[in-house]
């Protein structure tokens, strides 16, 4: 007789609209323009979500300078991109289409209004994330980047001088009040964001970790390593109670024995891991054990972002 396993479901899970638009955004320019279509950096943070579009005629590059054919249209990703990458396409008379979630934009266009106020502004994010990369160049002047509460006290700037500050949007949001607390204690006069910058996607997924991750032995996160929000929701499992919590890239390649002593799983995918990987994952563990899903009720999600109407044919 095979050995039972309950599976908590977390939820809401995976894709969040601006990825949805992201994806939608590529497949809609391969309709238009046919073979080949070049993707500025992965579009989102997913191999399989990037290997699909590879496969319908999507090239993915680091660099514009990359691009061979530049008659060929380019699609930046959702992350965002630095003022220079557009006006680098422009010189380089490349068809360019922006991907930026829109809740990214937001955080551009308040780096912006801070800076025609002459105001610093800190951004609270992780160095070398391509959505920090595009927000902190979307000014000339420094944007001072926080990673950990230590490094508030650092910030070569007067207490008594205004300051503004930004975050990355797939933050913890634990870990990010904890910064934003301490820039409060040490600055005496902080402008905040008109409203939060952690993206509703990223906020949900986390909440409906720590809603459950306290009944697993072990808390699945499907999802890639150089994904932010995939990261953040293997920590709040464990900072929320489960026992162990790790990141699964390859729902194929999982190894079955580590829940070998193991009655309690979770599960959730990241805001950039398509739905079909969970699927995958309960298939797998459908046929080598007697599994019980216990999904909790949850509100779903409506928000939308419109692919440009300049892509649609």
């Amino acid at each position: 007789m095979s050995k039972k396993l309950n599976i908590y479901l977390a939820g809401p899970r995976g894709f969040c609209a601006g990825v949805d638009r992201a994806i939608e955004m590529v497949k809609e320019a391969l309709k238009k323009y046919g073979q080949p279509v070049y993707v500025r950096h992965e579009i989102v943070h997913n191999k399989y979500v990037v290997e699909n579009l590879k496969s319908e005629g999507a090239i993915f590059v680091e660099e514009l300078s990359e691009i061979k054919d530049k008659s060929r249209p380019v699609i930046f990703s959702a992350h965002g991109v630095p003022k220079s990458v557009p006006i680098e396409a422009l010189k380089l008379n490349l068809i360019y289409f922006d991907a930026t979630c829109p809740l990214v934009s937001k955080i551009h266009k308040e780096v912006e209004h801070f800076d025609k106020k002459n105001l610093p502004v800190i951004l609270i994010g992780h160095r070398n994330h391509p959505e920090v990369i595009g927000t902190m160049g979307q000014t000339k002047n420094k944007i001072y980047l926080v990673e950990v509460v230590e490094d508030v006290k650092k910030i070569p700037i007067n207490v008594n001088e205004k300051i503004a500050y930004v975050t990355q949007t797939t933050l913890s949001v634990d870990d990010t009040k904890d910064i934003i607390d301490e820039i409060k204690n040490h600055f005496n006069n902080v402008v905040e964001p008109k409203k939060n910058d952690i993206c509703y996607a990223t906020t949900n997924r986390q909440e409906a970790v720590k809603q459950i991750a306290g009944n697993c032995d072990y808390f699945l996160v499907i999802g890639a390593s150089n994904s932010s929000n995939s990261l953040r929701l293997v920590e709040v499992a464990k900072n929320y109670g489960a026992k162990k919590s790790i990141l699964v890239e390859d729902v194929e390649s999982l190894n079955l024995n580590i829940f070998e002593n193991t009655n309690n799983i979770g599960v959730t995918a990241s805001a950039s891991s398509p739905e079909i990987l969970v699927k995958k994952l309960l298939d797998k563990l459908k046929n080598n054990f007697d599994i019980n899903i216990n999904e909790a009720h949850y509100k779903k999600e409506d928000v939308y972002f419109k692919v440009p109407q300049k892509l649609k044919n």
